[in-house]
């Protein structure tokens, strides 16, 4: 049902959408094994990424773009596929020249940012953001640039307009937009208004986003959908860096391809849209304060993934447990003052029922929330329910 709900995002916009990535224009002598400059991407009649930048004729900056990407390689090791690959923006950014290459990755079905620095007469891929949605970058309209003068957004030609954090309109020239104010690890608002089209004849007033900061680690996409608005009420003063930690709710999954994970690949938790938080309890957890106990939610690329958040009421940091697929009954590892302690969360129904290992105290315990002090030793659990016994696992420190 994730991959339904996600895909339903993106339908409007793929319908007319024709990606056969052959490379919309035709740069002077340019050999036939370099990269396409733009990409054969229309919605109607509009291309949707069109060659854009001031070196986008430059048959010699094509090539070298084309070499330092044939050179690149995944953290995984795979090649990038250039026939299905192509520029979408080169030309000069802060004095020197930039390239902006959508990759794509058959390996690990996935598709990717690059950028591409022009230094001494060499090119290299300096930065790479992956997307887990193959074919993300065909059908996106915004996509985030990282610059030693700030963030930059690239954006497709169904943008007519985009807003920055401040409210304020950002200057597009010639797809890329000027450098915009945003902090390393807080999230804020981006908006895109884009142009009627085939697939859109009404257009779209409002296409939402948050930018989760510039401080996170490639290759990680900064950019979540926020359509309804509840990502950015969920995420208000909360440590995206935290959030995004190998132990940190966004970061915590990682992918895995065939019998191996990667810890260097985008992790399988990482947030794609549908933020929302909601409280589940308020109290005193063991020896911390009193606080809020809250459960945060979000889709990732192939499953719903939910964590739990302790916002002190005495002010402080906000203490975070690692992602945990949704499931009937969620179980985390919450650290909270030093101690460990076990919190469970479930839709609470008057049969359902709750056991724990014997002589286990319940710090808190009410319908659909209990917090178990833990030890050295791994704790099973389980909810009894009408239909079914869930059973869960709180791991041992490692």
């Amino acid at each position: 049902m994730l991959a339904a709900r996600r895909t339903g995002r993106t339908t409007a916009a793929a319908l007319a959408l024709v990606a056969a990535l052959t490379g919309c224009a035709v740069v002077a002598d340019r050999a036939p094994s370099d990269l396409s400059v733009g990409h054969e991407s229309r919605d109607g009649s509009l291309t949707v990424w069109p060659a854009r930048g001031s070196l986008a004729d430059e048959a010699a900056t094509t090539t070298a773009v084309t070499e330092a990407v044939r050179a690149w390689r995944s953290p995984l090791g795979d090649r990038a596929y250039l026939p299905t690959s192509g520029i979408l923006w080169v030309g000069e950014v802060d004095g020197a020249p930039l390239a902006l290459v959508a990759v794509d990755v058959p390996g690990t079905g996935a598709s990717w940012l690059l950028q591409v620095a022009g230094e001494d007469g060499r090119h290299t891929v300096t930065r790479a953001v992956e997307h887990t949605d193959p074919g993300y970058l065909v059908y996106s309209d915004v996509l985030p640039v990282h610059t030693d003068a700030g963030r930059r957004y690239l954006v497709s030609a169904r943008v007519t307009d985009l807003t920055g954090p401040d409210g304020q309109a950002v200057t597009i020239e010639g797809g890329l937009s000027t450098p915009v104010a945003v902090p390393a690890c807080s999230a804020v608002s981006i908006t895109a208004t884009l142009r009627a089209t085939e697939s859109m004849p009404q257009g779209r007033p409002t296409d939402h986003f948050l930018d989760l900061g510039t401080g996170l680690d490639t290759p990680r996409d900064p950019l979540v959908r926020d359509e309804s608005g509840s990502g950015r009420q969920a995420l208000a003063g909360l440590d995206t860096c935290a959030l995004a930690g190998d132990q940190g709710p966004f970061g915590s999954i990682q992918r895995q391809f065939g019998n191996r994970k990667s810890a260097v690949s985008v992790p399988a938790s990482w947030p794609m849209a549908g933020l929302t938080i909601r409280t589940v309890g308020e109290g005193t957890l063991g020896d911390g304060p009193p606080g809020e106990v809250q459960q945060l939610t979000w889709d990732a690329a192939n499953d719903e993934m939910t964590a739990v958040l302790y916002r002190p009421a005495t002010g402080g940091a906000t203490m975070m447990s690692a992602a945990d697929r949704a499931a009937p009954l969620q179980a985390y590892v919450l650290p909270v003052d030093g101690q460990r302690l076990g919190v469970l969360s479930w839709q609470p129904t008057p049969e359902d029922s709750l056991s724990v290992p014997a002589g286990t105290s319940r710090l808190v315990d009410r319908p659909g929330l209990a917090v178990l002090p833990l030890a050295d030793e791994k704790v099973t659990v389980s909810l009894a329910t009408i239909e079914e016994t869930h059973y869960r696992s709180l791991p041992a420190p490692r």
